[in-house]
């Protein structure tokens, strides 16, 4: 199922780059999601793609629900902290209702269902809003720590940033001395009652068949659950 980005240069609004064609493709995730009552494994564009889908799953499991972000990077951002009004910075933030009202969920996550591994970029801003927030991302070195006794119902975000980019480059920010795509393939593989998932951020330059490969890996080691 294919949902269409339009093409826009929509004016800045609440903080937020191209704010309406947001707003028109949120719409538009929600109303292809409505057709489907099943495992859902969003796959393209960047981080703000997910919006939707996990705030669906939220609406679904309540508070049981869990979130595992598996990024290079928090997206804690808000509007007006210094990231250009690109809102797959701020993804995160708007699902625990701190975002532009425009984008914001229904239902927001409460801070204990979001679980960050892989991170190894924080902006100071971004800190703060984590202290304030009571989370504590875990980075390369933990990765798996922050899996430990994780239970389901879980949502799985892998933005492909968080791969090491000698093994995987096509993305828009990249960041060195991440971990494997074998590490971050038994970190799914150990995993249990996952009930949707996304991979996001992949920006091909070019057509790169061992990347498309292990993209393809990741799909099929999240649809396993499905």
């Amino acid at each position: 199922m294919t949902v269409e980005v339009p093409e826009s240069d929509s004016p800045m609004a609440d903080g937020v780059r191209a704010a309406a064609a947001l707003v028109a493709v949120q719409r538009a995730t929600k109303a292809a999601l409505g057709t489907v009552d099943d495992f859902v494994l969003t796959a393209g564009g960047d981080c703000a793609v997910d919006l939707v889908p996990i705030s669906a799953a939220a609406e679904r499991y309540g508070e049981d629900l869990t979130v595992l972000w598996i990024d290079a990077n928090t997206d804690v951002y808000g509007p007006g902290d210094p990231f250009s009004g690109a809102f797959h910075g701020m993804v995160v933030r708007t699902l625990l209702g701190d975002g532009p009202p425009a984008l914001s969920p229904k239902r927001p996550l409460t801070p204990h269902q979001v679980v960050f591994t892989g991170v190894r970029v924080i902006d100071d801003c971004e800190q703060e809003y984590l202290r304030s927030k009571g989370l504590r991302p875990y980075g390369v070195n933990d990765l798996e720590a922050a899996v430990d006794g994780l239970q389901g119902p879980l949502y799985v975000h892998v933005d492909l940033d968080v791969l090491d980019p000698a093994e995987f480059a096509s993305v828009g920010y990249s960041y060195p001395a991440g971990p494997s795509v074998a590490r971050v393939l038994d970190l799914i593989a150990g995993l249990d009652d996952v009930v949707g998932a996304a991979i996001t951020e992949h920006a091909p330059r070019a057509r790169n068949p061992h990347e498309e490969e292990i993209v393809r890996a990741l799909g099929t080691a999240l649809l396993r659950f499905a």
